[in-house]
């Protein structure tokens, strides 16, 4: 037993230094060992800077490793009183430049800086041969890792790190070869996934509606999917960006091919050029409205082989129950193991025996585990957790559906009372966000917080009606009025709600909504906005004080879903705004924020409380002190 040492501080670049804050990650295979490097900043501008490196591997005193200094490295002290010392110049600070051309604002820069301060670029040493190679850098700098031998993917947001304040995230992605560093561009401005293949060789990337494959051997992408009748982008995507994709399933062993999803099927893509995709489930999903997907039994698992038989959890869309398929490498078609009106969860599968442990729920089910076989032929329950909801009046919950007032179908769930006696009109909570008819089969943990609790109304004599929402780019609080007004309808005409006891509720995105919708309807004989924007106009530049970022990108590109700056749709901004037509509400309303909102600014609930206020409009704003976005206490 020796130590040895791998890299001095002689053999990195100039200006290059090994910290003694860093991480170190062997390849699976023992060959590399990868760990970070740092440019050294110079401290004083009269003398060239001391690096902190390594100069060797010792023994401390308890037999354990530690690192050694150079013995010339400045004390702590002598470097507080340096005049250049970049931590010593940030506490005293009094005045923050915001410069317009900074690459991220002063208050992402904070939240950024305990992060970045100590970043190190990713650097590998090969065992064998004994070379040291830089793999990030300033123009790269950030590597993902994988444990073939032959490269591992970077990626660089440079280029766009302004455009984070108004548009979103962006990457180029390279292809960085392990022997000798060569960066190779794949693509450029990513903002979906890409992987990297077993061997190190091939990548594949969404991009603009399609899924590529870039292969090192002839250095060029070709498109994988845009022959195919089939979308790989979201189909249910209503935000003013670019679709997304549906996400990559795995590969397969010795780069044979990748497993992609679309929207409910799932396709298995040969690497060789020439050769056909083939749809792992058959068609069988697109077909019947069920969603497929790949469930990983074994986390540590890095690929799949041919042959191989495969897990797949299912999810009918329009009837919202669960089950689990097997589908096997490579053949068309599924085999159904489980399905029932119920929520079903994978939890594990046994490493030694042939055994899967899983969860039911439903409303009003508690998810218990199960225990199975490989089969799901004999199923047993092994946990009872909540015996005494049987004590309780629980309701039951079912799926109503109705159409909007532009005519699209949409769903929601409707939990009755627990005495609910058919013909009874009852007082009913209307809780929402986007979409919410999937949990049809959830269980609700009862809980305190900013959410309904439902078992605790259902059990009072109330009903709870969960609505889908469907948005138009440019008119977000239009859209949701429009879904809203004929669901709750529905429930009228079905003489299960009381017309005169129907109450709005909504948090952060939907307390928007429930703030902009009063304006819209009296239908409401009550509301409660939690952290509602109730001006566009003036949150627009605001800032997100939990991420630091601006909140332009999410009117522009993102959730508020207006579709441009305030400069080139002013008019989008005004009519989305609750705050100027505050005066067409007749709705009681009940403001809540917590007043450290890292996320909403809470002064919109101000605004929103001094119109209503001043116009003699029944509101009670609750601020809650010290609370953050979500109540905590």
């Amino acid at each position: 037993n020796h130590l040895v040492r791998c890299v001095s501080q002689q053999e990195l670049q100039p200006g290059w230094v090994i910290p003694l804050k860093n991480s170190l990650r062997w390849s699976k295979d023992g060959q590399r060992l990868f760990f970070g490097t740092k440019f050294e900043i110079q401290t004083n501008l009269n003398r060239p800077a001391t690096p902190r490196v390594l100069n060797d591997l010792g023994r401390d005193s308890s037999g354990g490793l530690s690192w050694v200094k150079n013995s010339s490295q400045e004390s702590s002290a002598s470097r507080a009183k340096d005049l250049y010392d970049l931590e010593e110049i940030l506490k005293k600070r009094e005045v923050d430049v915001w410069h317009w051309n900074d690459p991220y604002i002063i208050p992402h820069q904070k939240k950024l800086w305990p992060k970045i301060k100590d970043k190190t670029y990713t650097a590998v040493y090969h065992i064998d041969s004994g070379k040291y190679v830089q793999l990030a850098d300033s123009t790269v700098p950030e590597v993902r890792l994988s444990d073939n031998s032959y490269a591992v993917l970077g990626i660089s947001n440079l280029p766009y790190r302004k455009e984070v304040t108004w548009a979103g995230r962006f990457n180029d992605l390279y292809l960085i070869t392990l022997q000798d560093g060569r960066k190779t561009k794949v693509a450029v401005k990513l903002a979906d996934q890409f992987s990297l293949s077993p061997s190190g060789k091939m990548v594949v990337y969404f991009q603009k509606g399609d899924w590529y494959l870039y292969d090192i051997r002839s250095q060029k992408s070709r498109n994988l999917t845009h022959n195919l009748a089939v979308s790989f982008a979201n189909e249910d995507h209503d935000y003013p960006r670019e679709a997304p994709s549906y996400g990559l399933a795995g590969w397969l062993a010795k780069d044979e091919g990748v497993l992609i999803y679309d929207k409910y099927d799932i396709w298995f893509f040969p690497m060789e050029e020439g050769q056909k995709p083939l749809c792992l489930t058959g068609g069988q999903g697109r077909e019947e409205k069920i969603i497929f997907r790949l469930i990983k039994t074994d986390p540590e698992k890095k690929f799949f082989h041919r042959g191989e038989k495969l897990l797949l959890s299912s999810y009918r869309e329009m009837e919202k129950n669960f089950g689990f398929y097997e589908a096997q490498l490579i053949k068309a078609g599924v085999k159904r193991l489980l399905e029932e009106k119920k929520k079903f969860k994978f939890v594990a599968l046994a490493k030694k025996a042939p055994v899967i442990i899983y969860t039911r729920e439903s409303y009003e089910e508690f998810p218990d585990l199960w225990i199975t076989d490989l089969e799901f032929r004999e199923r047993r329950k092994l946990t009872e957790v909540n015996p005494q909801m049987k004590d309780f009046l629980w309701g039951k919950a079912e799926l109503i559906s109705w159409r909007s007032l532009d005519g699209l179908p949409l769903q929601g769930v409707l939990i009755k009372p627990g005495n609910y006696v058919p013909g009874q009109r009852y007082p009913v909570i209307v809780y929402f966000y986007r979409f919410f008819s999937q949990r049809l089969y959830e269980f609700n943990q009862p809980v305190v917080n900013h959410r309904p609790c439902f078992p605790l109304y259902t059990s009072n004599g109330y009903a709870l009606f969960l609505p889908d929402i469907r948005f138009e780019v440019g008119r977000p609080g239009f859209s949701a009025t429009k879904c809203l007004v004929p669901g709750v309808q529905k429930l009228i005409d079905l003489g299960i709600a009381d017309p005169k006891a129907i109450g709005l509720h909504g948090h952060s995105w939907s307390g928007y909504q429930t703030a902009f919708v009063i304006t819209q309807t009296n239908i409401f004989a009550c509301a409660v906005a939690g952290a509602p924007v109730s001006n566009m106009t003036s949150a627009y530049s605001g800032i997100r004080w939990g991420s630091g970022l601006a909140r332009q990108f999410q009117y522009e590109k993102t959730q508020s879903r207006i579709g441009g700056s305030l400069w080139e749709f002013p008019e989008r901004y005004y009519l989305n705004s609750p705050v100027f037509f505050a005066e067409w509400i007749q709705t009681p309303l009940l403001i809540m924020f917590g007043d450290e909102d890292g996320a909403v600014p809470w002064y919109q609930g101000i605004e929103l409380y001094l119109a209503l206020r001043r116009l003699g409009k029944e509101c009670v704003f609750l601020q809650y002190r010290g609370e953050p976005h979500h109540l905590q206490k």
